[in-house]
């Protein structure tokens, strides 16, 4: 029954999330919610400027479901400790 449902969904116009406001978002928990991404020293020399990163090596990303960057490591045990005393929920990206 649930296929059913599914088959026969269709979507219509933009998704309504990619228009909530921040304080909208903030509302649905946006500020509750983090992930957790590798990324390459080079990535973030280019969007950290004043920031000199080793371009070869791959850090840890930690960035609120808003986009907002909280933290960046060069370990992913730092991460965990990190958000040990933190309340957030933590989601996959995929």
């Amino acid at each position: 029954m649930i296929e059913k449902r599914t088959e026969d969904f269709t979507p219509t116009g933009d998704n309504p999330l990619k228009t909530l406001t921040p304080a909208q978002f903030a509302a649905l928990g946006g500020s509750a919610v983090a992930f957790i991404r590798p990324i390459s020293g080079s990535d973030l020399s280019a969007m950290i400027s004043d920031a000199d990163f080793d371009e070869e090596e791959t850090y840890q990303l930690v960035m609120s479901a808003d986009g907002t960057p909280l933290l960046v490591a060069d370990r992913p045990e730092t991460v965990t400790e990190w958000l040990s005393d933190k309340n957030v929920g933590l989601v996959s990206v995929h």
